[in-house]
């Protein structure tokens, strides 16, 4: 559920819940192979653990965990059920509008990634939001 302009996003359980029980194609912005960030660890939960399909995007649009790397969400042949944000919240707002553009069911923002005003926008396309958590957090509370 989220909350009128000037209040903060609550996330609906309901939402996160169906996320992350419903097998999908997920967008991961800010995948690397870089192992000491923690995209990859939360793609491999998504992948293995869940069996989401993981589609990096990244400014090198390299390929990691054995899947073909993008540069743009726009890129990425085919529907794109959720968009997972590892980047930081000053850049979060783009990524979001990136993911209405192409029409994505969802937007998730990664622990510490808050921006208000894009969720909204997000919430006002039809996208489900879920702000400032982990699939791994929330997957153990579910």
């Amino acid at each position: 559920m989220s909350t009128e302009v000037g209040q903060r996003h609550v996330n609906d359980p309901a939402v996160i819940r169906r996320l992350l029980q419903t097998p999908a194609r997920w967008a991961v912005v800010g995948l690397t192979n870089n192992p000491r960030r923690v995209a990859p660890g939360v793609s491999v939960f998504l992948q293995e653990r869940l069996g989401m399909e993981i589609i990096p995007v990244s400014l090198s649009g390299e390929s990691v965990l054995g899947n073909v790397g993008y540069k743009l969400l726009a890129e990425i042949p085919g529907h794109i059920s959720v968009v997972d944000c590892f980047v930081n919240s000053q850049k979060v707002g783009d990524i979001v509008d990136q993911a209405i553009a192409i029409g994505a069911d969802a937007v998730w923002l990664q622990l510490g990634v808050v921006d208000e005003a894009a969720t909204k926008r997000a919430k006002d396309a039809g996208l489900d939001v879920v702000m400032d958590t982990c699939p791994k957090i929330e997957y153990h509370y579910r």
